[in-house]
Order: C-alpha cells, then structure tokens, then sequence
C-alpha cells in the first residue's frame, strides 16, 4: 500500500471540492506544504486561500508551485475523478512520474494506521458523519472528521481534535469506499444512484457489501433496519437494536427516547426536521455509544448540533415566510424534505423549486422524481445542472415536466425565478438541487426579504 512516508509537499487538482479541501485544510494543519489547482473561486477556495493555502485557476503547468514541481520525490499528487480527462497539469504531472492519488486513495492513506468509524449510504451520509464527529467533539474524544458538507457549528468541513479517531463520510461514488477498512461502520441506505457508474442496481448493493466485508474482524456494520446485510440494526418505533421511541415534536423539534441494547436514553432533543434526520441521529448515536462515548453526554451534544449546510437549511424562518436550501437530488431524497415540510408545516402551501442534477440520473429515475416533485403543492423546475455530463437528446427539464401529475407546475428560468415565488404566495418555499442552485437561494432570500 502507499504510504505518505518522505512525503512532504501535496498538490490538490480539484481543491475546491467538499472533499478535498477537507484533506487540504487536515495537511495545511500538519505544516506540510499544500497547494492546488481549481477551475474557478468559491467561498470554499477563499477560505483555503485564507489559511494559507496556495491556489491558482488556470490549467497550466507554469503555475505550478516549484516547490512541487522540483522536489518530485517528496511531493503527491491528489486528484478527483471529476476532472477532465485532457487536464494539462494532470498528465503533465503523471507522465513525469509524480506518485499521483485519487482523492479517496488519500483518505484510505490518513486512516490505514487510525481507529475509524465510516458512514456510508446513498442518503444521509452527510449529516450522519456531521453528527457522529459533533458528538465525539462534544464529549471529548480526540477526534477528526472529515465531512462531506459544511457543518453549522464549526462553519468547516474538517473537525480537528486530536487523532484518537478518525470519522470519514464513505462515499460510493467510483468506488471510492473501497479504499478504507473502517473499525465501525455504517450503511444508511442502498437506493439506486450513480447507475452511470454502476450500471444497475444489483452491481450498487454488491459493492455495498464489498465495503461491508472490509470492516476490521472485531469491528461492527450499522443498518437502517431492513436493509439486505447483517448488522446492528438503526430503526424507529420498531425492535430494531437502537430505536427512536415516544417521539414527538416540541418547540419546533423532536424529543424522544433511544432504546439501546443495554438502556434506554429519555428525552433526548434534536433540532433538524424529518424521519430520515432522525434516523441519521439515531445511527450517530449508536456508534458514539460503541465507541465509547459517555452517555451522559450525549444528550447535550446532540441538542447542540446545528445542522450542516444545504441540509434543510432554514434562510427565512418566520411566522409568514420559511425558504429552506436542501441539496436534495435523488427521488428518495426529495420524498424525505417533504416529509419533513408536511410534518413542520401540515396547514401552509408549499412550492418547490428544483434544479435536476445530471442528464443521466433525470433519465435514469424520471417517474420517481415526477412522483416524488407531484407531492408538492406547486413544483418549480430549473434547467438540468450538467456537471460532468453533455446532454443527452431528449431529456431536459421540459421533458421532466411533462411527467409531473400535479397540474401546479411551470418551468422557469433562473432571471424569472424571484418574480414567479412572489407571485405564488406560498409561506413556504423549498429549493432543492446539487449543482449552482445553492448560488440562486442567497438571490431569492435577499428578493423574498426585500420585498417583506
């Protein structure tokens, strides 16, 4: 296996990523040299930039730091699969013989030697691994986590605090989980996604199953109850090994009391909305208490978390105007957000703003997001966000649209969208989506605000 042994300066291609930046800002950290390459800024660049990281933007080898380009020897190179197979540093750097890495080749490298505790699952990932590593934070393990997404709390996607444990979100997407042999572990959900990947479901869940067979002998796999694996199962109102019991909903959010194999924990509070929150809370929870966690403590810390951004992040939360930002991309996903605003909201119209999020996964699942978008009381579609893809014939928002049984609905651009939420006069408003619709919701909550 690679080691990072004489390793001494990082090159990141991609940085700007949720995920390696989280890797840039843990090496920074370490007063190794890091560095990288992104195709445009973002706040997340800036804030690398701030902590000293160096940056550039243009593909090209010149502006390549010297360090790495004259210290081969000593330097890695990281990159993500969302590059562009012509990228000119990147083959430059590989057919110069740099040790080059992908991203979750890294992360496997940082936690070979570590106890760790993964999570994975096609949902809920996320906020499951933000939980987990704010609950060892809370209640003193020296602990770091690597997130997925920015965590409320800390207003960062890494947790530093010592390196008695590593959390790590496992991802699926190329495979990447296959690079980690996790001590504890969690699988939330195996929905179809990434069938561009994969090909079809049955090849998702074997690989599922392969990252199962990699946690260490004497550690233990996590399940949402009914899943097809053997493990500690995660349920709610059931007689799953950890379950969420006389749930209800207080001031805005759940109190309820965990039932664990040894006993039960009264009156817990969890502040995020939704059934499927409450089961990342309650997979949280359990591997917290099997590492070692003292349970007394448990509940402070998990009252205290806050969330993780774009998770059913609240923009406007007033008694006449709520606007919450989910990146919500799947069908399975979108079903939970609903759920979670028929439950906060049971008496107020809603409407829907979503942007799809590649031209394969809209034609892949277009029923199941026509059924799942229909809930809505008014459904808002954007064009398809192509990330890594070209279009493919056929399939566009338009096309979506036309499967959408609730008669609400419109198609509208991104320069009309303020315009058409006002004339709804829905209180509240949802926009979901993976790609630049997050941009849009800061312009909707200063439109929606300024004309309040």
């Amino acid at each position: 296996m690679k080691t990072l042994d004489n390793i001494e300066n990082l090159y990141f291609i991609g940085i700007g990523g949720i995920g390696m930046s989280a890797l840039a800002r843990y090496f920074n950290a370490q007063d190794m040299f890091v560095s990288g390459y992104d195709r445009t800024t973002s706040e997340l660049t800036k804030k690398l930039e701030d902590e000293g990281i160096e940056l550039n933007f243009t593909d090209s080898v010149d502006v390549i730091p010297k360090r790495v380009l004259e210290n081969k020897e000593n330097s890695l190179i990281v990159y993500t699969p969302a590059i562009p197979k012509d990228h000119r540093q990147f083959n430059y750097l590989k057919s110069e013989g740099f040790q080059v890495v992908k991203r979750a080749e890294l992360l496997g490298m940082v936690t070979a030697q570590k106890y760790t505790l993964a999570v994975a699952g096609t949902h809920g990932k996320t906020t499951t691994t933000a939980i987990l590593g704010h609950l060892l934070k809370e209640t003193g393990a020296k602990v770091t986590a690597f997130l997925g997404g920015i965590s409320e709390d800390i207003q960062s996607n890494l947790i530093l605090q010592g390196d008695e444990v590593i959390v790590v979100e496992a991802d699926e997407f190329d495979r990447s989980f296959l690079h980690l042999s996790p001590n504890l572990a969690a699988i939330n959900s195996m929905d179809a996604d990434h069938l561009d990947i994969y090909g079809d479901k049955g090849e998702l869940e074997k690989t599922f199953r392969d990252f199962a067979a990699r946690i260490d002998k004497k550690g233990k796999l996590y399940i949402k109850n009914g899943l097809p694996l053997d493990g500690v199962t995660i349920g709610i109102n059931d007689e799953s090994d950890y379950s969420a019991q006389h749930i209800r909903i207080e001031d805005g959010h759940y109190v309820f009391d965990l039932k664990t194999p040894s006993a039960t924990l009264t009156d817990l509070r969890f502040n995020l909305p939704g059934k499927h929150n409450l089961l990342n809370a309650i997979t949280a929870l359990a591997m917290a208490i099997d590492f070692g966690s003292p349970t007394n403590d448990l509940a402070r810390a998990l009252y205290s978390f806050k969330g993780v951004k774009r998770r059913f992040t609240y923009k406007i939360k007033t008694d006449d105007l709520v606007l919450i930002d989910d990146y919500a991309h799947h069908p399975q996903e979108i079903d939970a957000v609903h759920q979670a605003v028929r439950e906060m909201y049971p008496n107020k119209k809603n409407i829907a703003v979503f942007q799809p999020h590649l031209f394969s996964r809209t034609r892949d699942f277009a029923e199941e997001f026509a059924s799942s978008l229909s809930k809505f009381d008014e459904i808002l579609l954007l064009d398809i966000y192509p990330a890594r893809e070209l279009p493919l014939e056929g399939i566009s928002s338009a096309w979506l649209l036309d499967k959408i049984s609730n008669p609400e609905k419109a198609l509208v651009s991104k320069q009309d969208l303020i315009e058409r939420i006002r004339s709804s006069e829905a209180p509240i408003v949802v926009m979901m989506g993976a790609g630049d619709i997050g941009e849009e919701v800061e312009k909707v909550k200063m439109g929606l605000l300024n004309e309040a």
